[in-house]
Order: C-alpha cells, then sequence, then structure tokens
C-alpha cells in the first residue's frame, strides 16, 4: 500500500485504539497502531504516514512531547493530538507545540470524523501546492518545510512556518488575528491570550535579522499583512 495511505496511531487505551483505526479504514486508509511513545516513534521512522494521531498521558510520556521529533523525520505533514487533557490552555500547549488539530475526549464519533477528514484534505492539497515560494530573498520550500534568505537558512519553529506560509499564500491581503487563530492554531475561538502576537514578532524578528526588508507589517485594525513580489518557481 501507499504509504502516504497510512495513518499511525499512538494511543495506549485498547478501545480507543479501536476506534481510530476503525474510522481510519473507513477513510480508506491503513492504521499501523502503537500503544507507547517509544514504540510511536519507532513505528514514524519506518514509513511515511498522511496523518498521525497521538494521545497525549501515554505510559511513557507526553504525546505532545514528541511533535518536534515527528516533524523533524518528516513522518507526517499532520498531527491530530486526541486528550482528555480539555482545558483551553491544555489545547493552546498542544497547538502551540505543533500540533494541526487538538480533540478533547469525550467526543462525538462524527466530530472525529470530521477532524481526520478535515486533516486529511490538507495534506492532499499540500502535495498538490508549488513547493518553492520565492518573495525577494526569501525561499520558502513547503514539502520540506524549509526556509532560506538568500543562502542562509533560518531556523523555524513548526508553528513558525505554519504562521509563515499562511502569510505566504495570502501576500499583499491584510490578515487578521481571528483568521491566524483558525488557520494556523485552528482554534476557533479567542483563548484570551497574545499568542498571535508573540509569534508573529518572533517570526518578524528572525525575517528581519537577515533582511531589510519588513515581510510582515502590522495593520491598524486589521492584524497583519505580509509584503513582497511573489515568484514561483519549480
Amino acid at each position: 500500500m501507499n504509504k502516504k495511505k497510512r495513518i499511525l496511531i499512538i494511543e495506549d487505551d485498547a478501545d480507543m485504539r479501536n476506534v481510530f483505526a476503525k474510522t481510519s479504514q473507513n477513510l480508506g486508509y491503513e492504521p499501523i497502531a502503537m500503544a507507547t511513545y517509544k514504540d510511536g516513534l519507532a513505528a514514524a521512522k519506518l514509513s511515511e504516514y498522511a496523518l498521525i494521531i497521538i494521545d497525549r498521558m501515554l505510559p511513557d510520556g507526553d504525546g505532545i512531547d514528541a511533535i518536534a521529533e515527528l516533524r523533524h523525520m518528516g513522518a507526517a505533514p499532520h498531527i491530530l493530538v486526541v486528550s482528555a487533557l480539555a482545558h483551553a490552555n491544555n489545547r493552546v500547549d498542544g497547538l502551540e507545540k505543533g500540533a494541526d488539530d487538538y480533540l478533547s475526549k469525550p467526543f462525538l464519533p462524527e466530530e472525529l470524523t470530521a477532524r481526520m477528514k478535515a486533516l486529511l484534505r490538507r495534506s492532499r492539497s499540500q502535495t498538490m501546492d508549488n513547493d518553492f515560494m520565492v518573495f525577494g530573498d526569501l525561499e520558502i520550500r513547503v514539502k520540506a518545510r524549509t526556509v532560506h534568505m538568500g543562502q542562509v537558512f533560518i531556523a523555524l519553529s513548526p508553528k513558525e512556518f505554519e504562521l509563515l506560509l499562511y502569510f505566504a499564500r495570502n501576500a499583499d491581503e491584510p490578515v487578521t488575528r481571528l483568521q491566524l487563530l483558525e488557520n494556523v492554531w485552528n482554534l476557533h475561538f479567542d483563548p484570551q491570550t497574545n499568542v498571535v502576537d508573540v509569534h508573529v514578532g518572533r517570526l518578524r524578528r528572525k525575517l528581519e535579522e537577515h533582511s531589510k526588508h519588513p515581510f510582515i507589517q502590522t495593520e491598524r485594525g486589521a492584524g497583519y499583512m505580509f509584503s513582497g513580489t511573489l515568484n514561483a518557481g519549480g
């Protein structure tokens, strides 16, 4: 089977693993299920997946601590955290660590299916997107998830990369904080934190450290705008 037609499930509860596996099969994907943090990472090293579903309270670690390593492996374009830790701060923490979505337990089967479908659609569309985006000296490679300013590599966190990519895809258009919360953090409510401004500030400083061009501008009363002349290639 095509490796991209697999879904990796890292969940220690057997009943919940079965729910995730059955839903994966119903969506046309082969589930690969692991019960521990360690075994989940080992499975991620062996293949690529269309989606990774990971619990937080695993017997040998917190699932969100694995996200950075999973991203580094290139194991999956999207990661869904499913956890009984359901407070808004827990969700923000998971999303800030790089999760693409965060589903709280207990949940309705229909909601799980809808969340998985949405992330799988994003995975498929991402592979179809132009891989190479250029704004002056700024180069963004979508599949490799790397950013260069000329010959200089700019190290971004997973969330900073998602933020930059959203800005780039909406270049020269004003983007509100609510749009960023919904599309980058997948939060459909205001968590009453400055999470957007903090990440935008970090991203802006990293870009301006290597370029005099002010890529990210604050739009008074609107939010932000990413400016630059886009040339697409490759």
